[in-house]
């Protein structure tokens, strides 16, 4: 096996063709996607039978509109009763399961985490659901447009690639940092202030990002099916739902409003696929392809087909979407949020079945309605030309023009509600992880430390114990005997929740008794209020956020492409942090900066040189080698400088003190819901209050690394190496490869709906009947007050009580 590498021609008036086993004018970094599998190619099949393509000329040119099917009204009255009151049900429904059944707390890091044993399933559902954007539903078929086939085949490759990758990181930061809530809070404990400031400022830039990207797509979807509908409409109307439920749930309510978003997209996309394919204008998989297959694509694929998965704007796309998704899977909390929610071995199996239900989606999307869209012109042998134009298919409203075209209103309706249920999953997770962020990371860290707030200790004869908290050295001390008592076996702290419990509903103000960790559980309440009034600071700010976007004239297209330039830098040194131990703080600060002001400078260069230079600022900008040369610069400069300084910075000599390194990270918790209670299944020999070592967790949670390791060599096999491999043997497709490739995608998309509309319920159903068997067990199924007050064995002063926030 050969692995071809050919340098790049960087040249706007050249004429690409692929011949042999060469590539021309295709980067280095191209071969990280066809790899090997080279033998054996034979030239594509010249196509036969097909008439002289007919120019566009304003004598056939007959440019069509996506058609508006609500009034204001109806929109409103749907999108907020329909769509937003369904997921607050569903927030609702969360809510009352995990406090009557799990009787979960209701407390600051429930409301981040949903608990931290989301199962399996419910995983791999939210993972893909909140990974799968509106961006992702309508330009995986903009790409097919602009690309053929292979627009959205190296689309969908190039994301899976970081989400394949992401177990083994995820299941390292839960052995290293069990308690932290937010990546950020790694940083904070291994580097201090000066560097998590920096990747705080990262992290809010990442989600200002992909907010603009959701605001934007909805908008654009929004203003195509309502009528007289305007940006400020859109923006309010979209902000609204993006906070609604996730003000109610948290971010648990996430995870049911994503099993319903995923499982309504599956459903979209098998009509969507029987409708193009079978019961169509096309009428079959073979009308389709002989359509296509007659006209004549971009210059960079090969013979300039559609058919072809040698293209060289695909794979150009592929590879600034490789560096746009790394920093949107490592880099945004909302990423890590739902896979902190779960334990290792369910967090590594659900990112994995993430990885394969999601590629599902926009593959199966791009080539569905993409070339359903190519068979409508007139150079596929119609009578007149049925086409969108430019600044429609860059805003992505060609899975909305061929749902209307092949659906009439009904197709209208069945793509508003795939997209906007998408928007909300996508959308409450990032107002989630900004919060999460202002909270954790700003308030709690920098702003208001609960050591500014410590009251006076009663004085004798104390032991003083170190705990950190988010980074934070708090002092919890024992007033009587001189040892310290943990919070979960302290009496005075049973007898506060106690009596607190009897008193709720009363709407008075909490006080505790307890002289030990009475005030640290105030402070706590606190929190939790100001999370509620952060959610709303939040979802408020979209709506300028929103507004200032519209007004720079910028569409889905340009910010998916250009947007990550800055935000990429950050991806290196977020993936230092969690795996090198010598990862220092002046490293991943040089790293993230310079490759951030070097990502700029490299775009603004390249865009320079074309014509109309920076004048032309949003069109240059935005060219395929100018966001090439900005996404490559930021992250070569961000790794390279991240490492090199590192290695002359650290000061790792010993094992040990690799071990005392990680045991910064170790450190964060929050005592009064400490994380080895998450835990303590896995661990039964442990005391109440006990954490396993280092050492421990790497033993018990062997099983998932093991399974981390092999299912990325397995599935990085799959998607980077056979599949590529085998679609660059193709060439130019025939009719019996094409229709092989669209029925493999089919069977791919129709086993993926069943396990998302079928396996997950099931299993979320079983494990809440198999919580109601253990609560009956123990006697405890008369609901959290009685577990409270049942025997002492059972009893967990550690836990808190619903708090009564009126905003």
């Amino acid at each position: 096996m050969v692995i071809v590498l050919q340098s790049m021609e960087i040249s706007a008036t050249r004429n690409y063709r692929f011949r042999g086993r060469s590539v021309t004018g295709l980067g280095s970094l191209l071969t990280l996607y066809i790899l090997c599998c080279l033998l054996n190619v034979s030239s594509g099949q010249t196509r036969q039978g097909c008439p002289d393509p007919v120019p566009k000329s304003a004598g056939n040119a007959s440019y069509s509109k996506v058609y508006p099917v609500l009034n204001n009204a109806e929109a409103t009255g749907l999108l907020l009763l329909g769509f937003g009151g369904f997921s607050v049900l569903l927030a609702l429904a969360f809510v009352a399961i995990r406090k009557h059944v799990f009787h979960d707390a209701n407390n600051l890091d429930t409301a981040f985490d949903a608990g931290g044993k989301v199962s399996t399933s419910l995983t791999a559902v939210t993972v893909a659901s909140q990974l799968l954007w509106p961006g992702d539903l309508l330009q995986s078929a903009t790409v097919a447009i602009k690309n053929g086939i292979a627009g959205s085949f190296w689309y969908s490759t190039c994301c899976v690639i970081n989400m394949i990758l992401f177990p083994v990181l995820s299941v390292q930061f839960k052995i290293r940092a069990p308690g932290a809530k937010t990546f950020l809070q790694v940083i904070y404990a291994r580097f201090g202030r000066g560097p998590h400031l920096v990747f705080c400022f990262f992290a809010l830039l990442m989600n200002t990002v992909v907010s603009i990207c959701l605001l934007i797509a909805s908008t654009a979807i929004l203003k195509a099916l309502v009528n007289d509908s305007n940006g400020e409409y859109c923006i309010i109307i979209m902000a609204t739902l993006f906070g609604s439920y996730s003000f109610v749930g948290g971010l648990g309510s996430t995870f049911y409003v994503s099993y319903f978003n995923a499982a309504i997209i599956f459903v979209c996309l098998v009509v969507f696929s029987i409708r193009i394919f079978y019961s169509g204008d096309s009428d079959s998989i073979t009308d389709l392809y002989a359509k296509v297959t007659c006209l004549q694509g971009p210059e960079g694929n090969e013979e300039r087909s559609y058919l072809t998965f040698w293209s060289q704007g695909a794979i150009i796309w592929a590879v600034q979407g490789f560096f746009a998704t790394a920093s949107i899977t490592f880099c945004d909390q909302a990423s890590w949020q739902s896979r902190i929610a779960a334990k290792p071995a369910q967090g590594v199996l659900g990112f994995f079945a993430a990885t394969y239900i999601w590629f599902a989606i926009p593959s199966t999307i791009g080539t569905t309605l993409g070339l359903g869209y190519l068979a409508k012109t007139v150079g596929a042998g119609n009578d007149s030309l049925l086409e969108l134009e430019l600044a429609d298919i860059d805003s992505g409203l060609v899975t909305v023009f061929m749902a209307q075209t092949e659906m009439g209103t009904v197709g209208s309706y069945l793509v508003l509600t795939m997209l906007m249920m998408a928007v909300m999953s996508s959308g409450s997770g990032e107002v989630m992880a900004v919060s999460s962020i202002i909270v954790y990371d700003i308030y709690q860290t920098h702003i208001n430390p609960y050591s500014k707030k410590k009251k006076s200790l009663p004085s004798g004869e104390q032991k003083q114990e170190d705990v950190s908290i988010c980074g934070q050295e708090v002092e919890l001390r024992n007033s009587n005997d001189g040892q310290m008592i943990p919070a979960t076996d302290c009496p005075k702290c049973f007898q506060d929740l106690e009596r607190l419990m009897s008193e709720q509903g009363l709407n008075k103000q909490r006080v505790y008794r307890c002289e030990i960790h009475g005030d640290y559980r105030a402070y706590l309440d606190s929190l939790v209020n100001f999370k509620s009034w952060c959610i709303l600071w939040v979802t408020l700010f979209l709506i300028p956020l929103g507004l200032v976007s519209l007004a720079t004239g910028i569409d889905l297209n340009y910010v998916m492409m250009v947007g990550f330039i800055l935000t990429t830098p950050s991806f290196p040194p977020a993936l230092m942090t969690v795996l090198w131990t010598k990862t220092t703080g002046i490293g991943v600060t040089v790293g993230g900066l310079a490759g951030l002001f070097g990502g700029i400078v490299a775009n603004l260069f390249m865009a320079s040189t074309f014509e109309g230079g920076l004048s032309n600022f949003l069109k240059n900008t935005s060219q395929d080698f100018a966001v090439l040369a900005g996404s490559t610069t930021a992250f070569g400069l961000s790794l390279t400088l991240t490492i090199v300084v590192s290695l002359f910075t650290n000061k790792i000599k010993t094992p040990h003190d690799a071990l005392m390194e990680w045991e910064k990270a170790r450190d964060i918790d929050n005592p009064l819901k400490p994380w080895s209670e998450t835990f303590k299944e896995d661990f039964p020999q442990l005391r109440e209050g006990e954490k396993p070592t280092y050492d421990e967790l790497d033993k018990v949670f062997r099983t998932a690394k093991l399974v981390a390791y092999i299912g990325g060599t397995i599935s990085l096999t799959l998607f980077v190496v056979v599949i590529p491999g085998i679609m660059a043997t193709l060439h130019v497709l025939s009719e019996t490869e094409f229709e092989v490739w669209v029925v493999a995608l089919q069977l791919w998309a129709l086993t993926m709906a069943l396990v998302v509309v079928v396996v997950t319920p099931v299993e979320e159903v079983l494990t809440i009947i198999r919580q109601i068997k253990s609560n009956m067990r123990k006697g405890s199924d008369s609901g959290y007050k009685d577990n409270l007050m049942s025997d002492s064995d059972n009893r967990k002063p550690h836990e808190t009580i619903a708090l009564n926030v009126k905003l």
